[in-house]
């Protein structure tokens, strides 16, 4: 109604120039041609109203062909922004109900761009349920307060419907009617008529909400990345987008993504307790939240459902106890209104993320939604990308498929953020990464109880089983440590594999697991081993019976695995009862019998009691030597781990005779970089050490390091019991400093790899201390063995022999640090 009542003032104002001039006209003639009144024979008089009218005449003249040649574009004067903000208008943000947990940083982001100089787009994109549309709403809250103009639009997948709305838009921020006008005219382009003025107004925000199909977006068919379209980073203001769309290619190097992802563990128990403040403590919310996968979505369904005083389950925790058998009363309900309404399936767990699979099939990405299924029916943990194959799918689905099109339907996937893809895992060091492929566990969740049952799911299964089968096979074939990335990452799915396998094959389904768990202790990936050991050991006590040979196998790498994970006094247990079962079935000089004796005399040895490893040791050796000969790997095993226990009891000289002894027949039967070859070398140079032998002793470690560097990696746990033992060696040699880096080092990846309680983690933190004390670091020193004490006190014992080194070490540390002390400043020593 403005625009109107502004055009007929303009007309009003052309038909009184015309007039004025028209009269002049009149006067003149009449004065040249008529008989003049008496009035008129005063010149001076006649003249000056002449004058006068021929400067309003002129004036109103150009007022008129300005007026008919339309404003200029540099002549605009926007509606002052602080009315239009007070004013309000029929495009407003949606109110956010809660208080927004989590996105400060991401939200800050936008204000920064708000409140900046310049304009910009920023893209809020991610998967459904992230809460891209609440906190697109919280950011323009935050804007409006400030002052700001905000905008909002809903996209509807209609782009004359958006440029409708951005028009208006920009006649709220100013823009004329006649501008638009001429647009609609089409003497200008109505998309450059609103942008060259949104680039001319600034400070304003507008928010295009659910743009999830931007190459609709127009006008025209160019991609939204060429910033010709409606949607353009040039503005004065900014530009919020919020898409399911995550690709850079879509959006173009000019807009700022904001990822969004899952919440943070403690922002997800947040948003329960606001919603259910009386349902639990926040430890049990913030499990809860763990368990949702921090999507705000389903933390919204489970709090809304908390917060009803009628519903059956009121508790966090026995909201998550029922997860697991109602799942599909609770998240994966059906809403009868979804299949009509886009609108109300965003809102709805089960049904949002059917618009994205709907709209990657509708692109032509047919596989996508069939690839997604087979996904869900994995464990929810990373899969390796080699297992989704054109073959999987094919036998799985019945549906043709080729590589090509498994891979569009994974990149579609991605780009809608349904697919997420950590970090490629590799042990590095030149092995090539591993590329995997994950779903969020509420997607997994959602997608796997919403599949056809029985069928096609039981051959879905088949067909994975087959293939998990065959990727174990090829990984474990693999040479060197190249298959080792792969193997830690098919180790999770294998548990399932063996307990659906079990009735039909049991021996191969036993077999696949039992390489793959060796593939993993050669590995040094002890955490993923205990998994299938575990699963292993009960499968063949339930189907073999606790005493069959194959079980005891199972239970006896089970104890070793335990050991290797510093888990001494479970290990001790099991390798006893392993030994007893062995010694009463098979008998005591059966070379598996002899094998236990081994292993429960080194859980001995780790426990602290040398004496009794050390007599276990020499009994193993002798028997082995009788029955397997001197030159057997086994007897040369024996022989190592007696040296070992010996060095430990003091008597070094003895240990280092039989290591050497061990070194010479290991290079010359097993190789020189044979593991056990390697562990001989390694062990000789400790005893060297132990004798004040320690420039020989560094030597040796030093080749043992640089092989099991070049063999296992930097990162496997033998590696870093070399690089630790070299440190130690170093320090006794007085190279303090550089042994302090060495030990800060392993300290670093030990605590990463094996964890800060590993008793191989306490003895890298008590190392690193000693060397700081001979650097004269007295009070780090005495901080870290202090922490040691505490650690070794509470894992080991108060008895065991490391927990009395860590006692000794804190006390000379303590009296050094108080003797420094004492000191006056002339008597400290000068540090660089």
């Amino acid at each position: 109604m403005a625009g109107n009542r502004r055009a007929a003032r303009v007309g009003s104002a052309v038909s009184g120039g015309s007039a004025a001039i028209a009269f002049l006209v009149a006067i003149v003639t009449n004065y040249v041609t008529a008989e003049l009144p008496e009035w008129a024979e005063n010149t001076v008089l006649v003249w000056s109203a002449f004058g006068v009218l021929a400067v309003v005449s002129l004036g109103l003249l150009f007022w008129e062909r300005r007026l008919a040649a339309g404003p200029q574009d540099d002549g605009v004067r926007p509606v002052p922004l602080g009315r239009i903000a007070v004013g309000g208008h029929s495009m407003n943000p949606p109110t956010v109900s809660a208080r927004v947990r989590g996105r400060e940083a991401e939200l800050e982001r936008i204000g920064a761009l708000v409140r900046g100089p310049g304009g910009g787009m920023v893209v809020v994109c991610g998967a459904g349920g992230l809460g891209k549309t609440t906190l697109a709403a919280e950011a323009s809250a935050r804007a409006r307060a400030e002052g700001r103009v905000v905008v909002w639009i809903r996209w509807r997948d209609d782009a004359g419907q958006l440029g409708h709305n951005l028009a208006q838009a920009a006649h709220i921020l100013g823009l004329p009617e006649s501008r638009l006008e001429e647009a609609r005219t089409g003497r200008v382009s109505l998309v450059d008529a609103v942008w060259e003025h949104l680039a001319t107004v600034k400070g304003w925000l507008i928010v295009v909400d659910n743009v999830d199909t931007p190459t609709r977006v127009g006008p025209g068919s160019g991609p939204p990345a060429a910033y010709r379209g409606w949607l353009r980073p040039h503005g004065g203001g900014v530009l919020l987008v919020t898409s399911r769309d995550t690709t850079r290619r879509t959006w173009g190097p000019d807009a700022d993504l904001i990822h969004l992802q899952p919440l943070a563990d403690d922002a997800g128990g947040a948003v329960l307790l606001d919603a259910a403040p009386h349902a639990g403590t926040a430890a049990e919310a913030e499990e809860l939240a763990v368990r949702l996968g921090g999507l705000p979505l389903g933390l919204n369904a489970a709090g809304t459902y908390l917060s009803v005083p009628t519903s059956r389950h009121r508790a966090f925790a026995a909201y998550q106890h029922a997860l697991e058998a109602e799942f599909a009363d609770l998240l994966g309900a059906e809403h009868p209104a979804a299949a009509i309404d886009a609108d109300t399936a965003r809102r709805v767990v089960r049904h949002t993320w059917d618009l994205s699979l709907d709209q990657l099939h509708s692109d032509g990405y047919t596989l996508a939604r069939p690839v997604l299924q087979l996904l869900a029916l994995f464990e929810p943990a990373p899969v390796p990308r080699t297992l989704m194959t054109p073959e999987l799918v094919t036998e799985a689905t019945g549906l043709p498929a080729t590589a090509a099109g498994v891979d569009a339907a994974l990149a579609g996937l991605h780009q809608y953020g349904l697919l997420h893809t950590p970090g490629a895992a590799g042990p590095g060091d030149g092995v090539p990464p591993v590329n995997q492929v994950r779903l969020h566990p509420l997607v997994r969740d959602v997608t796997a109880h919403t599949l056809t049952r029985p069928e096609p799911t039981d051959t879905w299964i088949a067909a994975i089983d087959d293939h998990l089968a065959r990727a174990v096979e090829a990984t474990t074939s693999m040479p060197g440590r190249t298959g080792w990335p792969t193997a830690r990452l098919l180790a999770v799915h294998l548990r399932s594999h063996l307990d659906r396998r079990a009735q039909r094959d049991f021996t191969t389904a036993v077999g696949t697991l039992d390489d793959l768990a060796d593939a993993l202790n050669n590995a040094g990936a002890a955490s993923e081993e205990l998994l299938l050991r575990r699963h292993l050991l009960d499968a063949e006590t339930r189907f073999l019976g606790a005493d069959h040979p194959d079980t005891l196998a199972t239970r006896n790498h089970l104890a070793s695995t335990l050991n290797d994970l510093g888990e001494h006094q479970q290990a001790a247990v099991l390798h006893h009862q392993t030994l007893t079962a062995r010694e009463r079935i098979l008998g005591p000089d059966h070379p598996d019998t002899l094998t236990s004796r081994n292993n429960f005399a080194n859980v001995l040895n780790r426990l602290g009691d040398h004496r009794q490893a050390a007599g276990l040791h020499r009994q193993d050796l002798t028997d082995r030597e009788r029955v397997l000969g001197l030159n057997h790997p086994d007897t040369l095993g024996s022989r190592n781990n007696l040296a070992t226990a010996l060095n430990r009891l003091g008597d070094h000289r003895q240990a280092a005779d039989l290591h050497r002894r061990n070194l010479t027949d290991s290079e010359r039967i097993l190789g020189p970089d044979h593991p056990n070859t390697l562990s001989s070398r390694n062990n000789l140079a400790n005893a060297l050490n132990a004798l004040g032998e320690h420039h020989q002793a560094a030597v040796l470690h030093r080749q043992t390091l640089t092989a099991r560097e070049r063999i296992l990696g930097s990162h496997h746990p033998r590696t870093l019991t070399s690089r630790n033992n070299l440190a130690s060696t170093l320090n006794d040699l007085g190279e303090h400093h550089q042994a302090a880096v060495l030990h800060h080092q392993t300290l670093t990846a030990r605590e990463r790899i094996l964890g800060p309680d590993h008793p191989n983690t306490l003895t890298s933190r008590n190392n690193l201390a000693n060397a700081l004390h001979d650097l004269g670091e007295h009070q780090q020193s005495a901080e870290l063995h202090q922490r040691n004490l505490t650690d070794r006190e509470r894992i080991l014992g108060p008895d065991h022999p490391d927990t009395l080194t860590s006692r000794n070490n804190l006390a000379t540390a303590q009296a050094r640090l108080a003797e420094t002390g004492r000191r006056r400043w002339w008597q400290l020593p000068r540090r660089r």
